[in-house]
């Protein structure tokens, strides 16, 4: 199938980042005051880790051709033996499953967290930019319906936020473009690192919508979708947020 068309983006393009107050800009920006680098520092000792039995992660990802020094920037991404898209998360678990004989990782575990915080710190300052050709176009078409299509008691679309309204004021917040190139990001409300589908959960309930399952196909087609929308824009992981 043929790419579909680039969506329209918001001019200019900011990420969040951009909206947070300055000193949680500054948090964000102190690697040692960054709460997020807890997970940071746990996924490179897990990346390093091996059992005895299998390899680990950093055996096989070491430099050269496997290098993971700016794979994030360009997930989700079809993976070639499934014809499924994934994301960090998904990839890290089919690693685990295909060449480690390793369980997979249960969504916002911990583990699974630090893994892909770890991985996504990797490509920090790396531009954006998917693949949404081929097979990965009919997710990139859902990921896009679903972001335009109204839903909950609100009956609220999320383009009506993040393309409409972004940079005013919502209950003393302000609005971003909804871009996750922070994530997986420790949310101050939170008091914890979450997954970008973890964010996704609570857009939905915040609209009071049924959330998606963590890791469902709809919140990979909407994290593909808003990938291919922030195209440019660097990764920042891990991000601090409201």
């Amino acid at each position: 199938m043929a790419a579909p068309d680039t969506p329209p983006q918001p001019a200019p393009l900011k990420s969040g980042y951009a909206f947070l107050q300055p000193q949680t800009q500054a948090l964000q920006d102190d690697d040692f005051a960054n709460p997020s680098f807890l997970w940071v520092d746990r996924g490179e000792a897990l990346f390093q880790e091996a059992d005895g039995i299998t390899d680990a992660c950093s055996d096989c990802h070491a430099e050269g051709a496997r290098s993971l020094a700016s794979a994030a920037a360009h997930y989700p991404q079809i993976d070639q033996e499934s014809g499924r898209l994934v994301n960090i998360e998904g990839r890290i678990n089919l690693c685990r499953e295909r060449y480690q004989d390793r369980p997979p990782l249960t969504y916002e575990s911990d583990d699974l967290l630090a893994l892909t915080a770890y991985v996504a710190h990797l490509a920090r300052g790396e531009p954006v930019s998917v693949d949404i050709e081929g097979a990965a176009a009919d997710w990139y078409s859902r990921g896009e319906d679903y972001f335009h299509t109204r839903r909950g008691q609100f009956n609220l679309a999320c383009t009506q936020c993040h393309d409409e309204n972004w940079g005013k004021k919502l209950r003393g917040d302000t609005i971003s473009q909804g871009h996750g190139t922070g994530f997986p990001a420790y949310r101050l409300e939170w008091q914890t690192l979450g997954s970008l589908h973890r964010r996704l959960s609570d857009c939905d309930a915040g609209v009071r919508a049924e959330p998606r399952a963590l890791g469902s196909d709809d919140y990979l087609a909407v994290e593909l979708y808003l990938a291919r929308r922030a195209e440019g824009l660097a990764i920042e992981t891990p991000g601090v947020r409201r």
